[in-house]
This record gives C-alpha cells, sequence and structure tokens, in this order.
C-alpha cells in the first residue's frame, strides 16, 4: 500500500471553504450530495441548473476550488481533469431572534448558517482511505 502514499504526494488538491452562508445545512447538503465523488466540470452543470437556492452559492464555490487547483498546478487545463474528492456541509453559527406571539409570549426563531467546504484533486481517490476488505 506505499503506492497510495506516492499518489497522495502527486496529487494536486485545491479546496475552497465558504464559511458562515445564510442556508441551513441540512438544505445545503441536499444540494453538495448531488456533486459528491463527480468530475468537477460535470458537478459544474449540475449546479448551474439546480432549484435549490444553495446551488448557486456551491457552483461558486466549486468553481474558486477548481481555480485554485489551477494555481497549484499550471498544467491542469480545466475542469475535465478534476474530480470532487471531498464535499461536506458543516453547521455554522446561529442567529436566535424572537417574534412575538399572544398573550405577550415570543416565539424564537432560529436562523442557521452553514460552512461549506469542497475539495478537488486530479486523483479520484486522493484522500479516501483503502477501504477495501
Amino acid at each position: 500500500m506505499a503506492k497510495t502514499k506516492d499518489d497522495a504526494v502527486q496529487a494536486t488538491v485545491g479546496r475552497a471553504i465558504l464559511r458562515d452562508i445564510r442556508h441551513t445545512p441540512q438544505k445545503a447538503r441536499r444540494v453538495i450530495n448531488l456533486v459528491r465523488g463527480m468530475k468537477a466540470d460535470q458537478a459544474l452543470a449540475v449546479l448551474k441548473f439546480a432549484p435549490q437556492a444553495a446551488g448557486q452559492d456551491i457552483h461558486s464555490l466549486l468553481a474558486s476550488a477548481v481555480a485554485n487547483a489551477k494555481q497549484k498546478n499550471p498544467a491542469i487545463r480545466d475542469a475535465s481533469e478534476l474530480w470532487v474528492i471531498e464535499a461536506t456541509v458543516d453547521e455554522g453559527t446561529t442567529m436566535k431572534r424572537f417574534r412575538p406571539r399572544a398573550q405577550g409570549r415570543g416565539f424564537r426563531i432560529l436562523k442557521r448558517t452553514s460552512h461549506i467546504t469542497v475539495v478537488v484533486s486530479d486523483v479520484r481517490s486522493a484522500s479516501k482511505k483503502g477501504a477495501t476488505k
């Protein structure tokens, strides 16, 4: 399994992180799950026409990750040479607001945010561990 170490050293990895974006993590994960493991150019095409609101933000984030990978390795010509090897959505800060309710009560509203991370690589399994039985 020493070959995987050599492949990990040679792999070009581009990463982009979007913090405190105003989409709930649950809704952002629905969009991220569409593109995880895809080629980057196909993922960009899927995100461009995704009907969810988070699709536009994740599209620009993925384009940024591709640009970061191109910056690291100028031999990469376009997004068709890259794979989305990691795409995660974590919960960000939650803004707490109150809405007036009957008889002087207050109803708490939670406005959730997300931290979205996308990692692209020119090797399909750059960060994956060898999980074969």
